[in-house]
């Protein structure tokens, strides 16, 4: 019985994979400059000589050079950690901006109601009603024609988490605002009231600890989808810059080579986007099944 109840407990074999890959991944993010054979972002150190070779188990790779080598001599497995850091740092940035200012808001709105709550609702339907990666690009396209070439290579990872996040805290707002509608109605937010609290410190420390569970479950299945977001950018080449090689890029440079048998440039980058981007939604939708109450009833 214990064992039974043991294996209740525990989650899918895939959702343990799931988390083992992206554990890895993000090892590989924190140690990148250690990890990696050489530094992608130090020009003197790419050779020409060294161009497009394949991968080491492909007639005529190099021992050196695992994955092979792309267009400007660069090794392919120092350039994807590089890249996989900034796709994940960008990623994790967008969707803590956007589920700050989305929890903000939505307490507002859900405690404070009539006015307010409109304001902030009316706001969220106009946003709602574009897509994310058409005003990510408008945003994206303001900034470059603003900002000089070499403040862009500063302010190129801000603003695409801003571009990203500006349209993704809708979906925090209306959760956290629902929850919070659900929680004002309750006796002890009754009480806290009644006995003269400050509604931030009501909203901060009774309410904020019980809405939290769906904002994470919203958080990571998002992840996924801000990675997305940031590597069409930079595939579209409206992202990060080239000397900053996310995955975006990497795939966008090596698909000019693809039809030419220099498959591995794009191919390497996007299999290890799709395998993030999978590990990240299996347990996305794990933790979604995990903290529906209707399955938790069951």
């Amino acid at each position: 019985m214990a064992t039974q109840s043991l294996m209740r407990r525990l989650p899918p074999v895939s959702v343990m994979i799931a988390g083992l890959v992206l554990a890895i991944m993000l090892v590989l993010v924190v140690f990148a400059p250690l990890i990696a054979p050489m530094d992608p972002r130090d020009v003197s150190s790419y050779s020409l000589i060294d161009m497009e070779i394949p991968p080491v188990f492909m007639e005529g790779g190099d021992p050196r050079f695992l994955l092979g080598t792309d267009n400007q001599g660069r090794d392919l497995v120092s350039v994807i950690l590089f890249g996989l850091r900034i796709s994940v740092v960008i990623g994790l940035g967008a969707v803590f901006f956007a589920a700050a200012l989305g929890v903000i808001l939505g307490l507002v709105a859900g405690f404070f109601g009539g006015i307010v709550d409109g304001i902030v609702m009316r706001i969220a339907d106009v946003l709602v009603s574009f897509p994310t990666i058409l005003v990510a690009l408008l945003i994206s396209g303001i900034a470059r024609a603003q900002l000089s070439a070499d403040a862009m290579l500063t302010w190129a990872p801000l603003v695409l988490i801003f571009s990203i996040a500006v349209n993704e805290w809708v979906q925090y707002a209306r959760t956290v605002r629902a929850s919070t509608m659900v929680e004002v109605a309750r006796d002890y937010v009754r009480a806290a009231k009644v006995i003269g609290l400050p509604s931030g410190r009501i909203m901060g420390r009774h309410i904020l600890p019980n809405v939290m569970s769906s904002v994470m479950v919203i958080a990571t299945i998002n992840l996924a989808g801000a990675i997305l977001t940031e590597a069409t950018l930079s595939f579209l080449g409206a992202g990060m810059p080239p000397t900053y090689p996310s995955l975006g890029t990497l795939i966008r440079i090596g698909n000019q080579f693809l039809f030419s048998g220099l498959w591995w440039i794009a191919v390497m980058p996007a299999a290890v986007l799709v395998v993030l981007v999978l590990a990240v939604n299996i347990i996305g939708d794990y933790l979604r099944d995990r903290f529906n109450p209707k399955l938790m009833a069951r």
